[in-house]
């Protein structure tokens, strides 16, 4: 297909402004109000299902509802922490290596799930070992709500006209300012889609019709296996990070490397969570 026919069959980006509001010197980004609304979401959800005793093993819930409103804190900075230690380890290395002082700047982007999600498990596990909460049953609780703040955060990253998708002549191909003169897939409302609103729907069939809160680690596991092999499907159609390319095999991105072990690790904690529930 020719350059000026994928034109024709390609969409404008809309320009909406990265920054909500600005009070003074202080922006508010539309980034930043994603993570604040997956937390927000996630303590809101969490406190739903722990006010639910019979989702849980021998209708007993594992924890006070009182004590996510203590976690909040503790699941921000691991997911600030995390993610941008994760950025810094597995995509830009060689650039913080050699300027240091930029590495506390999360203000100018750059952060990764990858490093986020080990930020908040060790929250979780400090938290539950600290409480006297059954770390398996933590991991549930803030897994199933997860999922909508990563769709929002998504949809933030399309905003920002960030980590697109790659050259595409599909009807639905955006024209990204910052992207070169061809179309992109929107590789940003994938993810959104299959990690954000399609997974957290699955997770809620498991727990509301599947009973999988009273097998402790199932959706904890379920969420893992599903980011990853959304996080791997989608990276397809994604750009690999310039400053990385594509690396084994001269088609995998850093992105389906590190979500490889994901799905297998999900995989094996949903296995092990009906083992000892059928033991019980």
């Amino acid at each position: 297909m020719t350059e000026p026919q994928i034109m024709m069959a390609a969409l404008p980006f809309p320009n909406i402004d990265p920054v909500l509001f600005s009070v003074g010197p202080l922006s508010v980004h539309w980034y930043g109000i994603g993570y604040v609304i997956g937390i927000l979401f996630a303590w809101w959800y969490g406190k739903r299902l722990v006010n639910n005793a019979r989702l849980w093993p021998n209708n007993n819930a594992p924890m006070d509802p009182l004590a996510l409103d203590d976690f909040v804190l503790w699941a921000a900075l691991g997911v600030v922490i995390g993610g941008r230690i994760g950025y810094v380890l597995f995509y830009n290395f060689s650039f913080y290596i050699s300027n240091p002082l930029e590495i506390p700047a999360v203000w100018d982007g750059g952060m990764s799930f990858h490093g986020g999600i080990l930020g908040t498990t060790v929250a979780m596990i400090l938290f539950a070992k600290k409480r006297g909460i059954p770390v398996w049953s933590m991991f549930d609780t803030i897994a199933a709500g997860v999922p909508i703040g990563l769709g929002v955060v998504r949809i933030a990253n399309f905003i920002n006209s960030e980590l697109w998708g790659r050259v595409s002549d599909v009807s639905w191909a955006v024209y990204f300012p910052n992207g070169g003169p061809l179309p992109r897939h929107p590789s940003q409302l994938y993810e959104a889609a299959l990690e954000g609103f399609v997974l957290f729907f699955v997770l809620a069939l498991l727990i509301w019709k599947g009973n999988k809160l009273k097998a402790p680690g199932f959706i904890a596991g379920a969420f893992v296996a599903g980011y990853g092999l959304s996080r791997i499907l989608v990276e397809f159609f994604r750009e690999p990070d310039a400053q990385l390319g594509y690396l084994v095999g001269g088609w995998m991105t850093m992105g389906m490397v590190l979500s490889v072990p994901m799905v297998l690790l999900g995989v094996w904690a949903m296995a092990r969570a009906n083992r000892a529930a059928a033991k019980a």
